[in-house]
């Protein structure tokens, strides 16, 4: 098992930065590709980020690219979501998840979900 927990979340005026963290405990973290997910108000659960389990490799979804950027601490536990540039359509509860093997980027395919945390984008 590995329990994530998410922190960092808030509101901002647009054109603003956050960073979120996502702090993990349980098994060895560093075996866990990472991803980052979001889902606005009445929208499905999308893909922003990931990570594989070294760092080597990143993706990111279309509307966050060249804005958001994904990064890992394995002597922490921590991986980091910076959003830079944050638009009113940014605004979701974003969560971590993590999943063992290669890192992938749909929802299903991750085995272990933080809570969220909420980010809001006024414009």
């Amino acid at each position: 098992q590995v329990q994530l927990v998410e922190s960092g979340g808030g509101l901002v005026q647009a054109g603003g930065s956050l960073r979120l963290s996502c702090a993990a405990s349980g098994r060895t973290f560093s075996n866990f590709a990472i991803g980052w997910f979001r889902q606005g108000p009445g929208k499905e659960r999308e893909f922003v980020a990931a990570q594989t389990w070294n760092g080597r490799m990143t993706y990111y979804g279309g509307s966050v690219k060249g804005r958001f950027t994904i990064s890992r601490d394995n002597a922490k536990n921590t991986v980091y979501l910076q959003m830079n540039g944050l638009k009113p359509e940014d605004t979701a509860v974003y969560y971590c998840a993590a999943r063992g093997g290669i890192v992938r980027v749909g929802v299903e395919e991750y085995d272990y979900w933080g809570q969220g945390t909420q980010v809001t984008v006024s414009s």
